[in-house]
């Protein structure tokens, strides 16, 4: 297996001219160094489709045929190590939830640093037809985010806010 694959955005020629002031004087952001092991050598590695955006897309390692209320782990053929501090968020796609009612049955799948098996995406049909899934469809994205650890303390009660214990459309429906 190869292992030092990084993920990062796919950047060609114009998308890295310095055209306009405003970008010379803007430092480029720092990227995220993510090394994935492509378990399945045939599938695209995933990558940034353009500038500027925040999800990469994972693609099916099988076909399958996701039925109307039906859900499946569908393998992304790709293991990941995510950075310690940071973890990869699994998301749907917007495409694919507004033409066919595809999401996520966990609404975010999240991995962890820790975590080193082949990704997994679990997609539901909310839609009333069936999806048949190719390898190597786009099926969700993969985000990057920073994350900070807590460390939760046992009291008696909580501070007084102005909100209190409102919650679940306490402030109306419009």
């Amino acid at each position: 297996m190869n292992t030092s694959m990084i993920m990062a955005p796919s950047m060609d020629s114009s998308l890295t001219e310095n055209s306009s002031a405003e970008n010379a004087s803007s430092p480029a952001p720092p990227v995220l160094q993510v090394r994935i092991c492509k378990v399945d050598k045939d599938l695209p590695t995933p990558h940034y489709a353009r500038k500027g955006d925040a999800g990469m897309d994972l693609y099916a390692a099988e076909s399958t045929v996701l039925q109307p209320g039906e859900f499946k782990l569908v393998s992304t053929g790709i293991k990941v190590a995510v950075p310690e501090g940071y973890e990869m968020h699994v998301r749907a796609r917007s495409g694919l939830a507004a033409k066919h009612g595809i999401g996520l049955m966990n609404g975010i799948g999240t991995i962890d640093s820790g975590y080193r098996g082949i990704v997994g995406v679990i997609l539901f049909n909310f839609g009333k037809a069936p999806l048949d899934i190719q390898r190597g469809d786009r099926i969700a994205q993969a985000v990057f985010n920073k994350i900070e650890t807590a460390q939760l303390h046992d009291v008696s009660e909580l501070d007084a806010t102005d909100r209190g214990e409102g919650g679940f459309g306490h402030t109306g429906m419009t």
